[in-house]
């Protein structure tokens, strides 16, 4: 069975107006607009079945939308972060909490699926990566809500947690990941993932004051996809370009000074800058909205009545909220509220699973697992948005 041109046009434009309720909804009762998405593919999966229709395999699509998708939601959040000397514990403490949480959570999860499913130490490490990586895809248009301070912690944090995550999955998809000729391209691209952004987002600043016809924005998309996905090519964390050309556009100030201070007045930036923010929001809503909807479509809900994907998942699920609870209470000594409920995984998490080259893919892992991971953390992390509640005389920086 085949559907019709209007028809499908008349379904994709449903779509997306669901969506903008499912946005309006979430804002009203904090319940992840993801969860609902979601749910929304899995229910078109099986009305679909229901008339008839053979199930289409859109793993392709997945990671086509889920590569775009990370490009812009990264680069919304970097449109609204500005830099200044009084926001360095901030992005010091926001990076520190990615990194502690994500190394202690993938080791913790690594030996667990090493002892649980009997599968070599390297390949269960690569396995829970994704799992380790909080999703910003999902956590950041949950954060409109919350004071300042709080937000732009998780901002930085979910998209720090992206990078480290997405760094350390190439490394250890390599070959011989463990030797030292890898350990050596390891590092060297890291010295490259510091030196790339900064020069490619000084020439896109430079183009984007002076290209004077009115496409230039989705022509600076096009080259930030193209330099991110020829950096993902070759093991660059390619996000990290994304990040800093949204700061350097959103602060411009600060690095357009002296001889660089003719590329364009203040006035110029603002007005780009206004633009620039309003077309990412509404690019990266529509493809985020087709991204968790298709991967609902791919969800098979029987695999949530294996008791063994219920236990495992349950178990990582948990360890990644001790892992979480430790770091701020003891290390950061912040308020947990409601940062100890903000470590959904999502986009990344996904688009990590379908790279997962088939020479390292586990012959028994349940997939159910997956969804389980991202279905619990987007509830935790409702549950900790429904509880907190904004204090006026709060000082959020404890």
């Amino acid at each position: 069975m085949h559907l019709h041109t209007h028809t499908i046009i008349i379904i994709l434009s449903g779509i997306v107006i669901l969506s903008y309720l499912f946005n309006l909804i979430s804002r009203a009762t904090r319940i992840p607009s993801v969860l609902l998405l979601i749910g929304t593919g899995i229910g078109i999966k099986y009305m679909s079945i229901q008339n008839g229709f053979v199930q289409q395999d859109v793993s392709k699509l997945v990671k086509t939308l889920g590569a775009i998708g990370l490009i812009m939601i990264v680069l919304e959040a970097a449109l609204d972060l500005t830099i200044s000397r009084g926001k360095v514990n901030l992005i010091r403490d926001s990076f520190l909490s990615a990194l502690t949480a994500f190394v202690i959570s993938a080791l913790g999860i690594g030996f667990l699926l090493h002892y649980w499913l009997h599968e070599p130490l390297l390949i269960s490490m690569l396995y829970a990566t994704p799992m380790s990586i909080i999703s910003s895809a999902i956590v950041i248009p949950s954060t409109s809500h919350l004071p300042e301070m709080k937000k732009e912690f998780i901002i930085y944090e979910s998209s720090f947690s992206d990078i480290i995550g997405i760094l350390v999955f190439n490394f250890l998809i390599m070959d011989n990941a463990m030797s030292a000729g890898s350990i050596g391209v390891f590092a060297g691209n890291i010295g490259l993932a510091i030196i790339i952004p900064v020069v490619a987002s000084a020439a896109l600043l430079y183009m984007l004051s002076k290209i004077t016809i009115n496409l230039k924005f989705f022509l600076i998309f096009a080259i930030l996809a193209l330099v991110y996905t020829l950096g993902e090519m070759i093991h660059l964390p390619s996000l990290l370009i994304v990040l800093v050309f949204g700061l350097a556009l959103n602060n411009s100030g600060l690095f357009l000074k002296g001889r660089f201070a003719s590329i364009a007045s203040p006035a110029h930036m603002r007005g780009i800058l206004n633009l620039m923010r309003s077309i990412t929001a509404e690019t990266s809503f529509l493809i985020r909205t087709f991204f968790f909807i298709i991967f609902g479509y791919t969800i098979d809900l029987k695999l949530l009545t294996d008791s063994n994907v219920l236990l495992l998942g349950s178990t990582i699920v948990g360890i990644l909220f001790f892992v979480r609870f430790l770091y701020l209470r003891l290390v950061l000594r912040a308020n947990l509220l409601p940062e100890l409920f903000l470590m959904p995984r999502g986009l990344v998490t996904i688009l990590l699973f379908y790279s997962i080259p088939a020479a390292k893919a586990m012959s028994n892992f349940n997939v159910g697992v997956l969804f389980f991971v991202v279905a619990a953390t987007s509830i935790i992390m409702m549950v900790g948005l429904l509880i907190f509640k904004v204090k006026p005389d709060e000082d959020y920086l404890q």
